[in-house]
């Protein structure tokens, strides 16, 4: 590279070059700014947290500005770290490819991979099965999006796949799939149903036992705010932390939920579950594939994520 190297593309706020900046102080005020935090950088990077605050205290020092505001829980940057973090990304990120070969020749560590545990255990899982027999390895973790995310930033998964687009610049998403949702019943509740539901609406559903994912109805909540144009109200019947518990319960008989329709194609098509409406704009939601910012050492993430957005359009 000409012009002074990776850092000679750096510059201070007044004007002098940063080459003079220690190429690991760079480094870690990038895993800062990328998981938000001392710890997730630390994480990131093997380091104790004490060093990595010592290390922004002195690049902080160095560029004569304050980089992060110290926040009760992680730190925010600010507007001299966003300037220096898009100077030095891509040029780090470029050199930590060429200047990272996998500790095991032949062997990468596996994939750390998390997101809903019925879109990965119905989908995601059987569609990586052939990257598996191939000799990669993966750690899957499920859970609600938030929390994966803020570990994602920490740096204990490398791929999340969430139920809504993160927010901020630190994370990078590409929509990954589309949820189709559908109201659904066993057949003798639907026989009882469908009528009254065409006939009066949603109050036609007020009595019936309502089966969801948890206390606060947030997929049926959606669904008739969406299609029927008004709020749910009442409580749960049964609630399950799992929609194939709530897939289960309900084609036994306990009552009315909404499912994403790929969760329960085989029901509706056997006919152990019947659709109570089919609105002609059913809700939709749409899931994103999140990616670990600087998890480039490892080649097995990539094929991971190319594999999941080559299979996704046909889930």
């Amino acid at each position: 590279m000409g012009g002074g190297g990776i850092l000679g593309q750096v510059e201070h706020t007044d004007g002098r070059s940063a080459e003079h900046l220690d190429l690991n102080l760079l480094r870690t005020f990038l895993a800062v700014y990328r998981s938000g935090s001392f710890t997730g950088a630390a994480q990131m990077l093997g380091l104790s947290q004490p060093t990595v605050t010592t290390q922004m205290r002195a690049l902080e020092r160095q560029a004569g500005r304050e980089l992060f505001e110290r926040l009760p829980r992680g730190v925010s940057p600010t507007a001299v770290a966003d300037e220096l973090a898009a100077r030095v990304s891509a040029p780090l990120d470029e050199l930590a490819a060429v200047a990272g070969p996998d500790p095991v020749p032949g062997r990468s560590d596996p994939v750390h991979l998390a997101g809903p545990a019925e879109l990965l255990c119905t989908r995601v899982l059987p569609a990586l099965a052939p990257l598996v027999a191939r000799g990669v390895r993966l750690r899957v973790a499920t859970g609600l999006t938030d929390p994966l995310l803020g570990e994602l930033r920490a740096g204990r998964h490398d791929l999340v796949i969430a139920t809504t687009r993160p927010r901020g610049r630190a994370l990078a998403s590409v929509p990954l799939t589309d949820e189709e949702f559908v109201l659904v019943a066993a057949p003798d509740w639907a026989h009882r149903l469908r009528g009254p539901l065409a006939d009066e609406g949603p109050a036609a559903l007020h009595s019936v036992p309502l089966v969801t994912y948890a206390e606060d109805l947030p997929i049926a909540r959606r669904y008739w705010r969406h299609v029927f144009g008004r709020r749910l109200s009442g409580s749960a019947a049964v609630t399950v932390p799992d929609l194939r518990g709530v897939l289960a319960a309900v084609v036994g008989g306990a009552g009315i939920t909404v499912l994403p329709r790929y969760l329960c194609l085989g029901e509706l098509a056997s006919g152990a579950l019947v659709p109570l409406h089919e609105p002609p704009d059913p809700p939709i939601n749409t899931a994103f594939l999140v990616q670990r910012p600087g998890a480039v050492e490892n080649r097995d993430v990539a094929r991971v994520r190319a594999l999941l957005l080559s299979a996704a359009p046909a889930w």
